[in-house]
């Protein structure tokens, strides 16, 4: 069972969230979009989407912050691991705040509007109630065990674990000594990328960073100038002239 959750199941998430992202750009470009419901409701998505997104970069960061550098890395460069532990904490906290705000305001407006609530999909609902467990998860580890409880050393077990997929040496046993929040965290974040290339999050490759600032995006094609009229041949000028009399 060690082996089946802690080195064959990530491997398989990855890759389908690698092949699910070629399958999905090759048989379905054109729902490659946000599929933005702005025009229906924008009250809430103009306050809800930033807060979400800057809040996701945030928690994003953290993780690749915590997971990718090592311990011996920041001793060498001489961070105290107090420091870090503030820092990790107090940005995760505030990041993650950031991102219940947000999500909360995205999805009360997907049921609330009634507009809204009619062009969600089934996928949609299945995506945002797998982020909203990652999200209760996460919190659950920043605030509930590192602020409030006694906290868990996870760069020492779960970073290294983490590492060693990318290597190809996953040390599985260190995962089974992990907090039992961490593990379902974890197991639910490859999950999750599994799950990624056959939701609309497949947008974010095509232009991640205008969400920092921006509820949506909007794509104008390039306006050609108008062609300058041209002359009317002479023949078609003759013929709108009026007959005129010879005279005779």
């Amino acid at each position: 069972m060690t082996t089946l959750l802690w080195v064959v199941l990530p491997y398989a998430c990855l890759a389908v969230f690698a092949a699910g992202h070629v399958w999905r750009w090759r048989h379905d470009q054109f729902g490659w979009t946000t599929h933005t419901s702005q025009l229906l409701e924008s009250r809430l998505l103009r306050l809800g989407s930033p807060l979400f997104h800057l809040g996701a970069f945030g928690v994003i960061g953290g993780h690749a912050m915590g997971l990718l550098i090592p311990e011996s890395l920041t001793e060498r460069l001489g961070v105290p691991e107090d420091a870090y532990h503030v820092v990790s904490v107090g940005g995760g906290t505030v990041t993650g705040l950031m991102l219940v705000a947000g999500l909360s305001l995205l999805i009360a407006r997907r049921f609330v509007n009634g507009r809204v609530r009619r062009v969600t999909t089934t996928m949609d609902k299945v995506l945002y109630a797998c982020l909203a467990a990652m999200v209760v998860l996460g919190m659950t580890a920043t605030v509930g065990k590192n602020l409030l409880g006694g906290g868990y050393d996870y760069r020492e077990t779960i970073a290294v674990w983490f590492r060693g997929i990318f290597y190809f040496h996953p040390h599985s046993e260190l995962m089974t000594g992990a907090p039992l929040v961490y593990q379902l965290h974890a197991l639910g974040g490859f999950l999750f990328l599994a799950l990624w290339p056959f939701t609309r999050l497949v947008h974010v490759w095509s232009a991640p960073m205008a969400y920092l600032w921006r509820p949506y995006v909007v794509y104008r094609g390039r306006r050609r100038p108008a062609p300058a009229p041209q002359p009317a041949p002479a023949a078609v000028r003759d013929a709108g002239r009026d007959p005129v009399s010879s005279g005779h």
